[in-house]
């Protein structure tokens, strides 16, 4: 019953979850946490998304992956976190690198975007969302803030990974249901499954699809 009751208090507020995750372990020891995002590098490379294009990372306050872009040459990264203690984190890490990146503090599936990106990226957010409205408002937002033409990038767990992560359910995606989620208006360039190793040497299975939005 307690558990239940976690559970449900998370689901009410998700950003509480979170900063509390945050709160008690550091980014080298949560279980998505990679030395080096080398997959996601690959992918955002081959889109051909040039030096000034928008880039936009969701929930990766902690990842390595905005820091790596910058010092590639990439000039508009946004990094998008629900968690403050993500984004603190991250920004002690980088230290003066991290003012060439542009942080949000913002629940994805609830933010009014005001720019356009050519290319949005996602390793393990999409996958927390176990409530359908959410989800919708996820694609929404990816819809409305995503160039025609636009990337995008998004990785989840596969079908032999994790029921649960960080406390929570999360929704298992084999390539064929993720493209289902977004939709005809998304094309399917690239997908593969890679076997994530945690901090803790538990094998985890990710979906990684590279979709273009049509114009």
């Amino acid at each position: 019953m307690m558990k239940l009751f976690k559970l449900l208090r998370s689901k009410r507020d998700p950003k509480k979850h979170w900063e509390n995750v945050y709160q008690k372990e550091s980014p080298e020891e949560l279980s998505w946490y990679q030395d080096n995002p080398e997959m996601s590098l690959k992918l955002i490379a081959a889109t051909g998304v040039g030096f000034d294009g928008n880039i936009i990372d969701i929930g990766g306050g902690t990842s390595q992956l905005a820091g790596l872009l910058v010092v590639q040459g990439h000039k508009k990264v946004t990094v998008l976190d629900i968690a403050s203690r993500s984004i603190e984190e991250a920004r002690l890490t980088l230290g003066e690198q991290s003012n060439r990146i542009n942080w949000i503090e913002a629940d994805v599936t609830n933010y009014n975007f005001a720019e356009e990106y050519d290319l949005w990226h996602d390793r393990a957010v999409f996958h927390f969302l176990t409530d359908r409205h959410d989800r919708k408002r996820y694609v929404d937002a990816v819809q409305q803030s995503l160039k025609a033409g636009g990337h995008l990038i998004i990785a989840t767990f596969g079908l032999k990974g994790p029921r649960k992560c960080s406390g929570l359910h999360v929704v298992r995606y084999s390539n064929e249901t993720l493209h289902k989620e977004f939709g005809n208006n998304f094309d399917l360039v690239e997908t593969f499954v890679e076997v994530h190793s945690t901090p803790s040497k538990v094998q985890q299975e990710f979906t990684y699809c590279h979709f273009t939005k049509r114009g």
